[in-house]
């Protein structure tokens, strides 16, 4: 099969990932756009995975306040080197994670970020409506289900990203590690609200 550069185009565009990779996922998916985002996805954390203990040394610092003046947040997004912390893209990215984050409102950046009391707590308000009548090991995979949904939700990581509900904001950060071949992370957020 012909991998056509229009294809290669569009999957760039939607993945922001280089041309070279492009073609080899499509030459591998033979062709089809869904399997090939599937394998760059896999590359992009397979990649993220290998730059895990490189130093972050630089960043970008954005921000995005709502049209309404009302809500409004900032991020820090940290990379390895000025080179890349001054990239127009790598700050575009910063800044849809800003804008993200007042759409979204999440009140965790990773899973390991909720304490245990809060996880207790909602754990206490789904008890409530289990069915008792169930066994025990089935109550606990619906508990888990119900709170992995639960903070999923409240969790920025996990969160599907505004501008592409098909990736999560992880996915997002992971691509990053991938375009610009350096480690990517988010190290701290802040949203700010008047209401």
């Amino acid at each position: 099969m012909t991998i056509t550069t229009n294809q290669i185009k569009d999957l760039r565009d939607q993945t922001g990932v280089s041309v070279m990779q492009c073609k080899k996922a499509l030459e591998e998916a033979g062709g089809d756009m869904e399997k090939a985002t599937i394998i760059l996805r896999k590359i992009s954390k397979q990649s993220a995975d290998k730059k895990a203990d490189r130093t972050l040394g630089s960043g970008a610092i954005a921000s995005y306040i709502h049209s309404n003046s009302s809500v409004g947040a900032m991020v820090e997004l940290l990379c390895e080197t000025d080179f890349v912390a001054h990239n127009e893209d790598f700050k575009a990215i910063a800044r849809d994670i800003a804008m993200h984050i007042t759409a979204q409102a999440p009140q965790y950046l990773k899973i390991e970020d909720i304490k245990e009391e809060d996880k207790t707590k909602a754990k206490e308000i789904f008890e409530k409506d289990m069915d008792n009548d169930k066994p025990k090991e089935i109550r606990d995979k619906i508990m888990e289900g119900k709170l992995a949904a639960y903070f999923g939700e409240k969790v920025l990581l996990e969160q599907a990203f505004i501008k592409n509900h098909e990736i999560t904001i992880r996915n997002l950060v992971e691509q990053a590690n991938q375009k610009f071949g350096e480690r990517t992370e988010i190290g701290r957020f802040i949203r700010f609200s008047i209401n």
